[in-house]
């Protein structure tokens, strides 16, 4: 579905110095500089899979997402998405895809939601039999068939992004490019576009781009990730690799039968935080069958389990080191 070959994106940014003199010599020999968002990317995206691309501010993430979708063109490389070339922007590739943005909307705010939905079915050129079936199906699959009839500006953020995936789904994509989609929205509304984007995904067998700040919708939703650093791939693939190459540690609770203090502890691990008889320790991988069994003879054990770090840390590691190696 997607094939990317040393996709690659600068930007001549303006050097502008402050003062009179410089403006005015800024103003009629300015000069630049190069910024490089995105360099030599090289990835493939199978048709039907849900992937997470990540990566912290800045990393490139968006421009990336532009450039897939023809919205700007590359410096360097190509992009080959089901046969298309996204800059050619032809009527067959636009059918084809949706971006969905969650700081942007292209309802119309004092119409209601369906006016909206009527006037993407007239660009895509979708037929009352065909609408009608859409706005029931992803209506129900929303939860929002009694909303279509208010105005855009009476609807809760929840249910305005709801409105929202109706409007970029309505002529049924194969290629959905999410970029923050449940920025802002409280839990229950993000699990309900979670589900959604899950079930719409298994229905139409959808290939699917998401990023986002939230761990959970990648946890959720996504087996494989991509990695950005500095516009350049540091990771490709699944999420429990991603943890078992850059997560060499593993965290410990503990329940004590009395109160233990952190020097006691310490000859077991790292003591991330101690609550009287309850303790957090960072155990290293290759360490802990040994630890956990000196713990359960040396101490009064209530309770004791094993898990990884959030996955936040591990991908907070990577974008600091740049690296999962």
């Amino acid at each position: 579905m997607i094939e990317v070959k040393g996709l690659s994106k600068h930007f001549n940014v303006p050097i502008k110095v402050s003062g009179l003199s410089a403006t005015i010599k800024h103003f009629f020999n300015r000069q630049y500089r190069r910024v490089d968002a995105v360099k030599a990317l090289d990835f493939s995206i199978k048709e039907g899979e849900f992937v997470g691309f990540l990566g912290a501010n800045g990393a490139g993430k968006t421009t990336t997402l532009k450039m897939l979708t023809g919205l700007i063109h590359p410096s360097g490389g190509s992009v080959n998405i089901n046969g298309h070339t996204p800059f050619d922007r032809k009527k067959e590739f636009l059918q084809d895809i949706t971006l969905v943005m969650g700081q942007k909307q292209q309802l119309i705010w004092d119409l209601p939601a369906m006016d909206s939905l009527r006037i993407n079915a007239a660009v895509y050129e979708i037929s009352k039999g065909d609408f009608d079936e859409r706005i029931e199906e992803l209506a129900s699959m929303l939860e929002l068939k009694d909303k279509l009839t208010s105005p855009v500006r009476k609807l809760s953020l929840g249910e305005r992004m709801k409105a929202e995936f109706m409007a970029a789904l309505l002529h049924r994509p194969r290629l959905l490019f999410l970029d923050e989609p449940t920025l802002g929205l409280d839990i229950n509304a993000q699990s309900a576009v979670r589900r959604f984007l899950k079930d719409y995904n298994t229905r139409h067998n959808a290939t699917v781009i998401l990023t986002s700040h939230y761990m959970a919708d990648i946890t959720t939703l996504c087996e494989r990730v991509l990695i950005i650093h500095e516009g350049g791939l540091v990771h490709d693939g699944v999420l429990s690799e991603l943890i078992e190459n850059f997560a060499p540690f593993r965290q410990v609770k503990v329940e004590l039968g009395s109160d233990v203090d952190k020097e006691t502890l310490s000859k077991y691990g790292e003591v991330e935080s101690l609550n009287g008889a309850e303790a957090r320790l960072t155990v290293r991988r290759d360490e802990l069958t040994e630890v956990v069994s000196k713990l359960l003879s040396e101490q009064n054990v209530l309770d004791l389990t094993v898990t990884d770090p959030p996955i936040e840390e591990i991908i907070g590691r990577v974008f600091q080191k740049g690296s999962v190696s």
